[in-house]
């Protein structure tokens, strides 16, 4: 198979732990003999010291006439730190998710054997924990209007979501539970927010259409204590970007490290696959970062053209490399801690 790949980079370990990936899927080329083109492109705080803009109609014209998109991350302190800053790292996300038409946030949350210890939830209650988020990506409060009044003294955020919106989301989530477990868990705030009403009813209406999937409906807040609770008692979650972006970052420590956790934003057209961690600033260029999370995101890429061999080849790999003591210092605990491109290479060899 020759696969066009979008390479976005991004900002501060991006560039680092994309290389990773980088060199897991060229190996993965290799073994199974498939053909990759990169095509590399600028987004983010490197994208606007560049060009001025975070998704340049450059970076979109590459994306969009790709295959895939394999991203590292975006942000950077010195537009953290001004809340003045009319042009952000995050806006270039934001317009591509919409511009792409990514609407579906996939996120996986799953434990490693050898790194249960490693979680700050105890083993007896995270053991077989794999479960999985479908996040709205392209509407709610994030897409709404916002602004002040009042000579800037009040601010307001709208959540706007059409019936259409959420059609499409749990749609995808109906199709994943009938691959997996068979169970469905719609999150919302249906008790106070109208937008939540509107994703319940529409969800009761579409139960009919998947007889087999065991649906239930849980407020947000209840999930989020039952996430550290009894984690393996999910299988798939659906809910509005919010809510998501929340939930999702919690769920990403069961595991033991951010680091370890990949994600996929889908489409009708095109996918996006990226680490869930930030751009760790802190860290840039000092060879530290984990880049399990990159590799693993490329192996949920593979996946997603059908490749269930190659994504599984990568999945062995860093299962192997985690019960060798392969890792980074966020998962070394005192013992040795290898580089991230060592890490990478170490994969790359194995394959």
């Amino acid at each position: 198979m020759k696969l066009n790949i979008a390479l976005l980079a991004g900002d501060g370990i991006g560039p680092e732990v994309i290389d990773q990936a980088v060199k897991v899927s060229d190996a993965i080329a290799k073994k199974f003999n498939h053909e990759i083109n990169w095509r590399p492109a600028l987004t983010g705080a490197a994208a606007i010291d560049a060009v001025g803009e975070p998704y340049p109609d450059e970076t979109h014209e590459i994306c969009a006439s790709s295959d895939a998109v394999l991203f590292g991350a975006i942000g950077h302190p010195k537009f953290d730190n001004d809340p003045s800053a009319k042009v952000r790292p995050e806006q270039g996300l934001l317009k591509m998710r919409k511009k792409l038409g990514l609407f579906a946030n996939v996120r996986p949350t799953f434990t490693f054997p050898s790194l249960l210890d490693k979680s700050p939830l105890k083993r007896e209650r995270i053991e077989g924990t794999d479960l999985v988020f479908l996040r709205e990506l392209t509407g709610g409060i994030y897409f709404g209007e916002k602004g002040r009044r009042e000579e800037g003294e009040t601010a307001f955020d709208n959540c706007v979501y059409t019936r259409a919106e959420v059609q499409r989301l749990a749609k995808k989530g109906f199709e994943l539970a009938m691959t997996r477990g068979k169970k469905l868990c719609c999150v919302d705030k249906a008790n106070v927010l109208e937008t939540s009403r509107l994703w319940r009813e529409t969800v009761q209406a579409m139960e009919k259409d998947y007889p087999e999937v065991e649906v239930s409906y849980e407020f947000v807040d209840a999930v989020a204590m039952r996430l550290v609770q009894w984690p393996n008692s999910y299988d798939v979650l659906i809910t509005e970007n919010l809510f998501g972006d929340i939930l999702t970052d919690e769920a990403s420590v069961i595991s033991g490290s951010m680091g370890l956790m990949p994600s996929a934003s889908l489409g009708s057209d095109i996918g996006l696959f990226e680490p869930i961690h930030g751009s760790y600033p802190q860290a840039t260029g000092l060879n530290i970062a984990n880049p399990m999370a990159t590799v693993l995101s490329a192996a949920m890429m593979f996946e997603n053209f059908g490749l269930q061999e190659e994504g599984k080849a990568i999945r062995d790999a860093v299962n192997s490399a985690l019960n060798k003591g392969i890792v980074t210092e966020d998962l070394a605990d005192g013992g040795k801690a290898y580089g991230t491109s060592e890490v990478g290479d170490w994969l790359a060899e194995n394959i």
